[in-house]
């Protein structure tokens, strides 16, 4: 199965994953936008990245 990870570089940790069949790049976006903000208002770096699951 195949996921995006919503990743917070400065906390080193791992925000959400989003498996890719359900969420496409804007939703997890829009997911980043509203229930993520926080970590972007502090000025954390926030980056989505793909994570494969076998």
């Amino acid at each position: 199965m195949e996921f995006r990870e919503i990743y917070c570089t400065n906390c080193k940790k791992v925000l959400g994953r989003y498996n890719i069949k359900f969420y496409d790049h804007s939703k997890i976006e829009e997911v980043l936008k509203t229930t993520h903000i926080i970590h972007v208002r502090n000025g954390h770096r926030v980056n989505i990245r793909k994570f494969v699951k076998d």
